[in-house]
C-alpha cells in the first residue's frame, strides 16, 4: 500500500485549497483501502466539538455536523488521541448513532488522531459494512495519512487562511474587542504613514521646527476636540485616553529630542519618525505583554503628529452606511474620527490586545480584530464577517455562513445587555461569597476607566512605566506627583504599587542591560536591591504621596529569598524613617510580595511574619514552574495557564495564605480570565485583580455562580493530570450553564 499512499499525498499536495484537497483525500482512501466511507472531522476546540469537513460515504449536504468531544466513537479517538479499531461499532459502549449520516448501514470502524505538535486536529475515519477488524497494514496506513494532514492543516492555519466552514476565505488576527459584525469592508487609503516617511535634510532648521511645534499644538486641539466629540457617547472615565495623549505632547523630553533630531540637520518628518521610533522601540523589546503594547500608543501620538505636520486635515469623508473599517493600525484617533452609528467593526493590520485603541473599541462596544495579514485592495468593498472573539475575518462569506454569524449577533446584543446589569455594585457570588475585585494598571487613565466599574480599588499598578518613558530616572518630585495621581483617584479605596521592576528583558534605555537569559537575571528587585538610591527615592516617593489620603500598600516583585526580603524591609524602614521625620502624617504602608517565584512557595511560612499580603503573579510563576518562556515560539504552546502544577501550586499557595493569616490576592492575567477567575473562586481565593476589559464579564459570572459549585469544580480540576482536561471540563459548564458567550461568539 506503499505506492497508494505516495500516491495521495502527491495529489493532495498538488491543491492549494484545503476543502479541494479534503474531498480528493477521502476519495482515494476508499480506493486504496476498499472501504464503502472515509470521513476527515476537525476540532473547534472553542466550541468544544468536532466538525465534518470532507466524507465519501456518509449523507454530507455542506451543512455543518457536530460531533461534541464527550459523544461517539470519533470523540472516543479525539479524546484518548489513539486509533480505535472495532469490528462492530454498534456494540461498544460509546457508541452513538447520527442518524442524519447515514451511517447505520456500516459495521466495521476504524478511527485514527490526526496529530501536530502533540495536539489534536481532528480525526480520521473509515467504516465498512461488513463486521471484520481492519488489519495491522491498513491501521498503519490510515495512522500514516493522518500524520500526512496533520501537517497540510497545520501550515492552512499557521498561513491565516484557514476556518471550519467549508469553502470560506477566512483571515486570523489577534482578537482585540469582543463581539461580532457583518458589513462592508472600507478602507480610507488617504492617511499618511510614518513608517513610509523616507530619510530627508532640512533646508531651514528654524522653519522645520516652527512646523514640527504646530503640528503638536495642532494635535493636542485634536484629542480636546475628539474628547468633547465622544462626551455622552461613552463614560467620562474612558476620556482619559485622550489626556493620556495630552500629558504626552506636553512631555518637554519629547520635545527636546524632537528639535535635538532637527538640529542635527533633518527634516521635520524624518526627524519624528526617528524619536517615535525610538520610543516605541524601548516597549516592543519588553516581554510584559501590557508593558509591549504600550509601543503602539507611542506610534499613534507619532502617526498623529505627522497627519498636522502634512497640514492634511480636510473635511471627514461622510459614508453612507455603516461599514467595517480597515485600517493599517487602529489608533484611538481613528475610533474618534468616525462617527459610532458607522462603525460596524474595525480590522486593522497591526495593533495589540490592550492598546489605548483596543480599550476604547471595547468601550464603544466595537468588535476589533488587529494583526491581520491581508492585503489592503483585496477586500476593499466586498462583504464580510468580523469575530472579535476568534480573531477570524471572513470575506465574501456564503449565505450559510451569514445566517449563522445573523444569530450570533443578535445573542451579543442580548449578553452585552446582560453584563451591563448593575455593574457598579459589588462582585459576589450566587450563594453571596463577597469577592473583591482590583485593577491592574499602569497608566492613570486605566484607573480611570475603572472608577464606574465599582472595582475595590488597584490591585497592581505598575510603576516602571513613567521610568520607561523617559531618558533619566524620573526624580523624587515627578514620582510623587505621579504616584498622588493614583491615589487621589482611589482617595477612599486601596492602591498597591508595585515597586520598580525592570531589568532584563525591560531594560532602561538609559541604563541598558544586556544578558543571555533575562528572565532569569538582574530584574525586578534585584536589581533596585543593587540600587538602593533608586529604590529610595521611589519609597519615599510613594510615602510623600500617600500623606493625604494614607490608601497606599507597596508590593516587591521577584522575591525568590528570605535575604531579599530582610533586605527590602530595612531600606522601607529607612527611608520611612526619613520621610515621617519631615511629615508625623505620612504612615507607615503595608507591605507585601509578588509570589512569582516558585520557591516562595516553600518559603512563605518561614516569612509571613514579615510582611502584611501576597499578590500572585501566575504570569512569571507558570513560567517558572513550566520552565517555558510564553513568548518563544518553539516552545509557546507548552504554556498552560490550567497545566495542572499551576493550580496545585495556586491551591498550596492559598492553603498556606489562610493557614497563616496572610490576605492573597492573585493579579495575573488568569485571574481576569473568565473561566480562570471561577477556578480561582473555586480553590478559595477572594481577591482578584484584572485588566478593566474583564471586569463587567468576571462580575456577571460571579453573580450566577455558587460558590459551592466553584468549589467542586477546583477540586476535580486538582484531580487532572491534563490542562486540556481541565479546560474541556470548565467550558462543559460554561456551555451548560449558558455561559458560552464569556469564551466564544454567541451564547449557544
Amino acid at each position: 500500500m506503499l505506492s497508494q499512499l505516495r500516491e495521495i499525498v502527491e495529489q493532495v499536495s498538488k491543491v492549494d485549497d484545503v476543502h479541494q484537497a479534503f474531498d480528493i483525500l477521502v476519495n482515494q482512501t476508499c480506493g486504496a483501502m476498499q472501504t464503502e466511507c472515509c470521513t476527515i472531522y476537525l476540532a473547534n476546540e472553542d466550541k468544544n466539538r468536532l466538525e465534518l469537513m470532507a466524507t465519501q460515504g456518509l449523507e454530507f449536504s455542506g451543512d455543518k455536523i457536530h460531533i461534541q468531544f464527550n459523544e461517539g466513537l470519533v470523540g472516543l479517538v479525539k479524546r484518548t488521541a489513539e486509533p480505535l479499531n472495532i469490528a462492530n461499532a454498534s456494540k461498544h459502549p460509546s457508541f452513538k448513532l447520527f442518524p442524519e449520516l447515514g451511517e447505520q448501514v456500516y459495521h466495521s470502524f476504524l478511527g485514527t488522531p490526526i496529530i501536530h505538535r502533540k495536539k489534536v486536529l481532528g480525526v480520521l475515519v473509515v467504516q465498512q459494512k461488513s463486521t471484520r477488524l481492519f488489519n495491522e497494514i491498513e491501521e498503519s496506513f490510515l495512522v500514516t495519512l493522518a500524520a500526512q494532514l496533520a501537517v497540510i492543516i497545520a501550515h492552512a492555519q499557521t498561513q491565516g487562511h484557514w476556518n471550519l466552514s467549508k469553502n470560506q476565505h477566512s483571515i486570523v488576527g489577534i482578537p482585540s474587542s469582543s463581539g461580532v459584525a457583518i458589513g462592508e469592508f472600507w478602507w480610507d487609503d488617504a492617511q499618511p504613514q510614518l513608517s513610509e516617511v523616507l530619510p530627508a535634510s532640512a533646508l531651514n532648521i528654524s522653519q522645520e521646527q516652527e512646523w514640527l511645534m504646530e503640528a503638536i499644538e495642532d494635535a493636542r486641539s485634536d484629542f480636546s476636540r475628539m474628547r468633547k466629540k465622544l462626551r455622552g457617547e461613552i463614560n467620562k472615565e474612558t476620556l482619559a485616553i485622550f489626556d493620556l495623549f495630552t500629558h504626552l505632547l506636553n512631555d518637554p523630553m519629547l520635545r527636546k529630542d524632537l528639535k535635538k533630531q532637527i538640529h542635527k540637520g533633518d527634516k521635520a518628518d524624518w526627524a519624528l519618525r526617528q524619536v517615535v521610533e525610538a520610543y516605541s522601540n524601548r516597549f516592543a523589546r519588553m516581554s510584559d505583554v501590557y508593558l509591549k503594547e504600550r509601543a503602539q500608543d507611542i506610534r499613534e501620538l507619532g502617526q498623529r503628529l505627522l497627519y498636522f505636520l502634512y497640514n492634511t486635515q480636510k473635511e471627514q469623508q461622510q459614508l453612507d452606511k455603516p461599514v467595517i473599517l480597515v485600517v493599517r493600525e487602529l489608533t484611538a484617533s481613528i475610533l474618534a474620527s468616525v462617527p459610532k452609528e458607522q462603525l460596524l467593526a474595525v480590522i486593522a493590520l497591526e495593533g495589540a490586545a490592550n492598546s489605548h485603541a483596543a480599550i476604547l473599541s471595547r468601550a464603544l462596544g466595537i468588535p476589533a480584530v488587529m494583526g491581520l495579514n491581508l492585503n489592503l485592495n483585496d477586500i476593499n468593498g466586498k462583504e464580510g464577517i468580523v469575530d472579535g472573539y476568534s480573531g477570524q475575518v471572513f470575506v465574501s462569506p456564503s449565505n450559510h455562513l451569514l445566517k449563522e454569524y445573523r444569530a450570533l449577533v443578535d445573542e451579543e446584543k442580548d449578553l452585552a445587555s446582560m453584563v451591563s446589569k448593575d455593574l457598579e455594585a459589588p462582585a459576589q457570588t450566587k450563594d453571596g461569597q463577597r469577592i473583591e475585585m482590583f485593577l491592574n494598571a499602569g497608566l492613570s487613565a486605566d484607573t480611570n476607566i475603572a472608577i464606574n466599574q465599582g472595582v475595590d480599588g488597584v490591585g497592581l499598578y505598575r510603576t516602571e512605566i513613567s521610568f520607561l518613558l523617559q531618558h533619566r530616572f524620573p526624580s523624587e518630585d515627578e514620582q510623587i506627583q505621579q504616584y498622588r495621581s493614583v491615589l487621589s483617584t482611589y482617595s477612599k479605596k486601596r492602591v498597591v504599587m508595585r515597586t520598580l521592576d525592570v531589568g532584563g528583558d525591560k531594560a532602561l534605555p538609559y541604563l541598558p542591560i544586556e544578558e543571555d537569559n533575562p528572565f532569569l537575571g538582574w530584574r525586578g528587585i534585584r536589581f533596585t536591591l543593587d540600587h538602593p538610591d533608586i529604590f529610595l527615592i521611589q519609597i519615599r516617593a510613594m510615602m510623600r504621596a500617600s500623606a493625604e489620603h494614607k490608601n497606599l500598600s507597596i508590593l516587591l516583585p521577584m522575591i525568590a529569598s528570605a535575604q531579599e526580603l530582610d533586605d527590602s524591609l530595612r531600606l522601607i524602614n529607612q527611608a520611612y524613617k526619613e520621610v515621617s521625620s519631615v511629615d508625623s502624617n505620612i504612615p507607615m504602608p503595608q507591605v507585601g510580595i509578588m509570589l512569582e517565584v516558585p520557591s516562595m512557595l516553600y518559603l512563605l511560612p518561614l516569612i509571613a511574619d514579615k510582611i502584611d499580603f501576597v499578590s500572585v503573579g501566575t504570569n512569571d510563576l507558570t513560567q517558572y514552574l513550566l520552565a517555558v518562556d510564553r513568548n518563544n515560539s518553539h516552545v509557546a504552546d507548552v504554556y498552560e495557564s490550567v497545566h495542572p502544577a499551576v493550580i496545585m501550586a495556586l491551591k498550596h499557595i492559598y492553603d498556606t495564605c489562610k493557614n497563616l493569616n496572610l490576605p492573597v490576592c492573585v493579579c495575573g492575567e488568569l485571574a481576569g480570565d473568565p473561566i480562570g477567575s471561577l477556578l480561582l473562586v473555586g480553590l478559595g481565593y477572594r481577591s482578584l485583580s484584572m485588566n478593566t476589559s474583564n471586569v463587567a464579564k468576571v462580575k456577571y459570572l460571579l453573580r450566577h455562580s455558587e460558590s459551592k459549585e466553584l468549589q467542586q469544580f477546583a477540586n476535580n480540576a486538582l484531580k487532572k493530570a491534563y490542562g486540556k482536561d481541565i479546560y474541556t471540563m470548565m467550558s462543559s459548564h460554561f456551555e451548560d450553564k449558558g455561559f458560552a458567550g464569556f469564551i466564544r461568539a454567541g451564547k449557544k
